[in-house]
């Protein structure tokens, strides 16, 4: 485990555990969900990155520059796959300092054939936590890539979710997307609802504007979103926590028709995709 400090905010990094986050704390109040002690399932802690794409892509199967790719499927999720490699797989640590940490996972090639490397930067600042991710294609051919990542907020009774976009995807019974619908046919955040007034939700949100609150008694918590993560998949189960995940692209782009902006990007050999995250408090 890696702990880093700055001024009041304390963060500790799990490294082994797919270079998830166990503790972001302000004040020692957590700002994200805290990991119990002695978790080893990854669902538990407080966030992690999804690299080389983010949510799920239906069956597990796509087709791509003229190859058919076949993923390996948790039982949890079957059907479909999700959120990549990166967090089912242990970080190495490249630097760090008193308050910031690089970690990266190199993918060697298999069931995600092109060869990739992954580097998540953690950094504190006065202000609060900023998250750097990428993901550099080191295949011989070009790769389809996104990335996001997977913070838990907690929940009270008197948490407010504040988050604008232009739509949100509806869903099958898998939970793979079918069409964009406005907000408000499946649940619109814009208003400052309380979550613990939503119905269940696992959808993404586009067109969103880079920027989510949670407000609840005496702080509001801020999340800010590199511009290319212009997608906001909310999770919000009914319990004591809920998820603002930023995204580059949406579920299930691999099968996006020709000619959607869905956001999944293609790297030539050598590129690199990139996107960030900050979380900021402050008291009321």
């Amino acid at each position: 485990m890696i702990v880093l400090e700055r001024g009041s905010w304390r963060l500790t990094v799990r490294p082994e555990l797919g270079c998830s986050i166990s503790s972001l704390t302000r004040g020692g109040r957590p700002v994200l969900r805290p990991t119990p002690d002695g978790a080893t399932d990854i669902l538990e802690t407080a966030c992690f990155p999804l690299v080389p794409y983010a949510n799920r892509i239906a069956q597990g199967r796509f087709s791509f520059d003229g190859q058919t790719v076949a993923l390996p499927v948790l039982d949890r999720f079957a059907p479909h796959a999700l959120h990549g490699d990166g967090w089912l797989q242990p970080w190495s640590l490249l630097e760090r300092t008193e308050s910031s940490a690089s970690f990266v996972y190199r993918h060697e090639g298999g069931a995600w054939p092109w060869p990739y490397e992954a580097v998540q930067t953690f950094t504190l600042a006065g202000s609060g936590l900023r998250i750097d991710l990428s993901v550099l294609n080191v295949a011989e051919s070009p790769m389809p890539a996104g990335l996001g990542l997977h913070p838990y907020f907690p929940v009270g009774e008197q948490t407010h979710l504040s988050l604008k976009a232009d739509a949100v995807w509806a869903v099958d019974e898998g939970l793979i997307p079918t069409a964009p619908v406005s907000p408000g046919q499946v649940f619109d955040w814009s208003t400052g609802p309380r979550v613990a007034g939503a119905p269940f939700v696992d959808h993404c949100y586009a067109g969103w504007d880079g920027t989510a609150r949670l407000t609840g008694p005496g702080r509001t918590t801020v999340l800010t979103a590199s511009p290319n993560a212009g997608w906001a998949h909310i999770y919000a189960p009914g319990q004591d926590f809920c998820c603002v995940e930023p995204v580059t692209h949406r579920p299930d782009a691999l099968h996006a028709p020709e000619g959607e902006a869905s956001g999944l990007a293609i790297l030539a050999p050598g590129r690199a995709l990139s996107m960030w995250m900050e979380i900021a408090v402050s008291d009321s």
